[in-house]
């Protein structure tokens, strides 16, 4: 992999540390034809949940990825690192106070090629992520584009992450994002629990990360990669 390992992406699993997966799901999850597994989570991220669940993936011929949320569960070993920069929060901390940490604890060690910068806009202001880092998730459309043309052209950064966490988003917002976007890779998360909602988001990002449904509805979260590949 290089430092563009991501950009072939269309499809991603993200998995929680934190809950539990059994082998035979994670088998399913692992061969069904995604193109990445994302490793992360808002809460109870460890060290030791955290290499436990990659060594498990490691079983597999499927891109493995961790996003860097928590010094405690940053792991080596993963394919590549998505350190998230939390765009829409007034709080310095969630854009560059922890990242500055980690660099001072861990900078030496940090894999460059193989790490990426990601732009968060959280819309759901109930997910346990926007409360944590106190993310305005009421954005006009127009302070939308603003925040995409801050991550994509100011900052540059390589990918933007669009994320509604636990609940299906609006996709007037998420085209509008498309639209403005020009070198980023646009993720988008949040809700999908089906091979319909799948394929919409799937019209207007470059990426669909598919969570929640593993643990609840595993053929339906199967079900999405089929949709989105399809497209």
């Amino acid at each position: 992999m290089n430092g563009t390992w991501h950009s072939h992406w269309r499809h991603a699993f993200k998995l929680d540390p934190d809950k539990s997966i059994g082998d035979e799901a994670l088998e399913a999850i692992c061969m069904s034809g995604t193109d990445g597994i994302i490793v992360g989570g808002s809460s109870g991220v460890t060290y030791e949940n955290t290499i436990d669940l990659m060594a498990r993936i490691r079983r597999y011929e499927v891109d493995c990825a961790l996003e860097v949320s928590t010094l405690e569960g940053a792991v080596p070993g993963f394919d590549g690192y998505f350190v998230p920069l939390v765009l829409n929060t007034e709080r310095s901390e969630w854009i560059v106070g922890r990242q500055l940490q980690g660099l001072m604890e861990y900078g030496t060690f940090v894999p460059w090629e193989e790490t990426a910068a990601q732009g968060y806009i959280i819309l759901n202001g109930d997910a346990t992520a926007a409360k944590l880092t106190g993310a305005n998730a009421d954005l006009t459309e127009s302070e939308l584009v603003a925040h995409i043309q801050l991550a994509d052209r100011l900052l540059r950064l390589p990918a933007v992450y669009i994320e509604y966490s636990g609940t299906f988003g609006n996709m007037d917002m998420l085209r509008a994002a498309s639209r403005h976007v020009r070198d980023a890779q646009l993720f988008y998360g949040g809700g999908i629990d089906s091979a319909e909602k799948a394929a919409q988001a799937a019209e207007f990002a470059h990426v669909i990360v598919v969570g929640n449904v593993i643990y609840t509805d595993l053929n339906a979260a199967l079900s999405t990669v089929r949709a989105v590949k399809a497209r």
